[in-house]
């Protein structure tokens, strides 16, 4: 391994520098610098050459040029190996660099503040910096290279315990992570720079370049076991979210499955206000209810389907507390509480309960004494997420094509009651407007098309991912069974005729909330009078593929 003995240390994030380059410098690493970063060095007593005194050129235009020359780039590229690399080195007085020490300025950091201006952030496009990086990356077989503050604690143990030298395997991974950062920075400008040239007005950038870190190992395997999968997170992303969200309890891994159910889950959780507990199953709620207490909510849900909750994922608003706790993945409580619950509302005495199985769970927190019930089902999976509101920023949602990308802003839009058009005879009550309000905010989670029953605030029958709006209301009428007398129903969409009008009184609802929309709604709205129905328009669809 080749002794590091020159190293060029220029950098925007000046976290722990001095103190890095102390060390070098103990090793007996000359150490070459620039501007702040020199007097930073300076001031913490690190000896010091100036790049302008190396290169005999002096730093120019207000430092938009100091390290643009070929005594640092031929320093940088020259490969160890090629003997009339080594030459013309000497010949042009090139004294090798063996280390790079960069980090670039904070463009990204400046973007993001509210008033920044189109100058601002082109004087944060590092032009030097890049280049060096690149330049010491592409012969990483020669020289190391380092713009990870992270990074210098074991750069430091791994040349303490080499005498002073740094594998090819380090130096290999180094480079890999310069071509990542260098990467992201320049996608980061480009998306920037697309939304400001942009000459027709749209939100959407011309280059649309997000860029993903792979998280931890691969995951088990994909959606099913012949398929390979793992887990990303977004660089710079509106929220660090589920991708980065911590696993504080459960024997097994979580599965790509898991992801996107843990996924619904949280979506779904944090659209309501009140405490609000969800159950997941295949990306669709089979139970969701608000109540004054988080226990009763989850009550509620559990009771709306406990056959299809089976193997679920849960989603939670509120702290967990022990009342919760004590019933999450109970048989006991199933047996003793839910089933004759269910089967008492419903009226349906054949179908099989399994039993309680949670798959995994994801809250805003957990109350300590809560979590050590919790931890008693070795297999349940407990995530926790540090910040679990939707971010004010709304972030783009992306669903892959084969080629591409389509890519649209979430879906964060509701209607209140005032928004509401009632456009039958018959008026809803106080209590209707409620649960319809509800029922339309439940919709907008089930896969298209979707047809939900509500009684009060809990989903009690769920029709979702039908291909007819009438197969989704016989779907919800079944799983309702004797509760969907006096529900109120919510379509994610408009009827297109009467007929799935039809389909939803023979329901039994009461009162129906659809977006309008229709060429048929005046067929329709004769429909909901002629069955003596309250429904409400809310102008907004839902439809989730």
């Amino acid at each position: 391994m080749q002794k590091i003995r020159r190293a060029l240390v220029s950098v925007s994030d000046k976290t722990n520098i001095a103190e890095f380059a102390q060390q070098l410098h103990e090793m007996g690493v000359a150490i070459l610098s620039t501007g702040g970063t020199m007097r930073a060095l300076q001031d913490g007593g690190v000896p010091v050459t100036a790049v302008e005194d190396y290169t005999g050129f002096p730093e120019m235009m207000e430092g938009r040029v100091k390290t643009l020359h070929p005594k640092i780039h031929g320093a940088l590229l020259a490969n160890r190996d090629i003997a009339q690399h080594l030459e013309e080195a000497k010949e042009h007085g090139i004294e090798l660099i063996d280390l790079v020490v960069v980090n670039l300025y904070p463009f990204r950091q400046t973007i993001a503040k509210s008033d920044v201006t189109l100058e601002d952030a082109v004087e944060n496009i590092d032009i030097g910096g890049p280049t060096m990086l690149r330049s010491a990356a592409k012969n990483f077989a020669s020289v190391a290279v380092v713009c990870n503050p992270d990074r210098y604690d074991e750069i430091i143990a791994e040349m303490q315990a080499n005498d002073g030298a740094l594998s090819l395997e380090t130096r290999r991974q180094l480079a890999l992570e310069v071509f990542a950062h260098t990467g992201q920075y320049d996608a980061a400008i480009a998306q920037y720079l697309s939304r400001q040239f942009a000459e027709e007005d749209s939100e959407f950038p011309s280059y649309f370049a997000p860029w993903y870190v792979k998280q931890g190992s691969d995951l088990r395997y994909g959606e099913n076991s012949h398929q390979q999968a793992a887990v990303y997170a977004q660089v710079d992303a509106a929220e660090a979210g589920l991708a980065r969200a911590e696993k504080i309890h459960g024997d097994r891994d979580l599965s790509f499955n898991n992801y996107l159910d843990l996924t619904a889950a949280l979506t779904t959780a944090r659209d309501f206000d009140e405490p609000t507990a969800v159950i997941i199953k295949h990306l669709n709620p089979c139970g969701l209810a608000s109540a004054a207490t988080l226990g009763q909510a989850f009550q509620d849900a559990w009771a709306s389907d406990p056959i299809s909750a089976f193997g679920s994922v849960l989603g939670f608003n509120r702290i967990i507390d022990v009342e919760t706790a004590q019933m999450i993945g109970r048989k006991k409580f199933l047996r003793e509480v839910i089933e004759p619950r269910y089967r008492e509302e419903s009226g349906d005495e054949e179908s099989m309960i399994i039993s309680a199985f949670v798959e995994a769970l994801i809250a805003p927190g957990y109350e300590p004494e809560a979590l050590e019930i919790l931890r008693q089902h070795k297999n349940l999976r407990i995530m926790q997420m540090d910040q679990f509101e939707a971010p004010a920023q709304p972030d783009f949602d992306l669903k892959k094509i084969p080629g591409g990308l389509v890519v649209q802003d979430e879906d964060r839009a509701f209607g209140s009651s005032d928004d509401l058009q009632i456009v039958t005879e018959k008026q809803p009550t106080p209590e209707q407007l409620q649960s319809l309000v509800f029922a339309d905010r439940v919709a907008k989670h089930v896969k298209s098309n979707a047809i939900v029953l509500v009684q009060g605030t809990r989903l009690v029958g769920c029709g979702a991912g039908q291909m007819s709006r009438i197969d989704s209301c016989l779907l919800a009428a079944r799983k309702a069974g004797q509760r969907a007398q006096g529900a109120v129903l919510a379509s994610d969409a408009m009827f297109p005729a009467r007929d799935g009008l039809d389909a939803a009184a023979a329901t039994g609802a009461e009162a129906i909330i659809q977006p309008g929309g229709s060429r048929a709604d005046e067929e329709v709205i004769a429909a909901a009078n002629e069955h003596g129905l309250v429904m409400v328009f809310t102008g907004m669809r839902h439809f989730w593929h």
